[in-house]
């Protein structure tokens, strides 16, 4: 055999008979993730840099493919996230062929909401920003995220603020396709809507310290606010949202899913629920081959 630069094409198979080998066909569409974006900074808030871990797919049969995106916000009760924990998990949304960021936003010690919300917008005109160079199409967009990220991800569906001071981007969209909501903590409602947190609602609450260290029980309005049903009317411009939520979610009440989905559907918007019955808040029910062949549809049917 030459020594020489070879190309796929023209270098030659290896054929020869072994005794006892097994041989197995290959396509060279099987898709593999690499964790191609480690730490990206994305945009710097007073002072605070704010990044991305981004998952990207690969094939041999065509290296250089474009994919749809997913912007993921990570839960974290609205505190310092643990992005690094998430990836996992997502690695398997990225096999479906999907290049993956998981988004830090600044927490609620640092900045109070609707902090969280722009932080989410830029990120994603950041990726639509950077499209080819992270070989992503900026026209498959969507946005998805867990517990205080799911929150995140639909309030950043509702805000719309492309031409406002908030747009660290001006002239890029944060619009996208649509929304994946996984156990969002989108009430505040209601006195059960956090069936474990015996604090609920009081300043050192997740939900009193993402706006700003106030008592929500004396501020029926400040609930209203962080709550994303108060939001949501016929008139509202939201992408098709899919909710997934664990019938036994200790943190998060199972209701405040439902209650999301009917305001949704009563709006006249596109909205899929599916409950996961014993699930409690996340887990590996939700990262199942079956739960994301509906996550999968659901995006596709978002870019049809």
């Amino acid at each position: 055999m030459d020594i020489k630069t070879w190309s796929y094409d023209d270098f030659p198979a290896f054929a020869e008979a072994v005794e006892g080998a097994a041989w197995l066909n290959t396509t060279g569409g099987e898709i593999g993730v690499l964790h191609t974006g480690q730490h990206v900074e994305y945009v710097q808030e007073s002072g605070t840099a704010l990044h991305l871990e981004i998952l990207t797919p690969f094939t041999r049969g065509c290296p250089d493919a474009v994919y749809p995106c997913v912007a993921f916000i990570p839960g974290s009760a609205w505190m310092k996230q643990n992005v690094p924990l998430v990836l996992p998990q997502l690695a398997r949304l990225a096999e479906r062929g999907y290049v993956v960021a998981a988004v830090e936003y600044r927490h609620s010690g640092i900045a109070a909401y609707p902090a969280q919300i722009i932080d989410a917008r830029n990120a994603v005109r950041y990726l639509r920003l950077h499209a080819r160079e992270l070989r992503l199409d900026p026209e498959r967009m969507i946005l998805a995220g867990d517990s205080s990220g799911g929150h995140t991800a639909v309030f950043a569906a509702l805000r719309h603020n492309d031409d406002t001071e908030e747009n660290r981007f001006p002239g890029v969209s944060a619009e996208v396709s649509g929304i994946v909501d996984y156990y969002g903590s989108v009430s505040v409602l209601h006195d059960d809507d956090n069936p474990s947190t015996l604090n609920h609602k009081l300043p050192d609450s997740p939900e009193g310290m993402v706006m700003g260290g106030a008592n929500l029980r004396e501020h029926p309005d400040l609930r209203r606010e962080l709550s994303a049903r108060s939001h949501i009317t016929g008139e509202t411009v939201v992408a098709p949202v899919l909710i997934l939520h664990g019938t036994k979610d200790r943190l998060v009440n199972t209701r405040q899913s439902v209650e999301l989905y009917k305001t949704l559907r009563a709006a006249g918007k596109k909205a899929e629920l599916y409950l996961l019955r014993g699930a409690d808040h996340g887990g590996a029910e939700f990262w199942t081959s079956p739960v994301l062949d509906i996550v999968d549809g659901f995006m596709l049917n978002c870019f049809s």
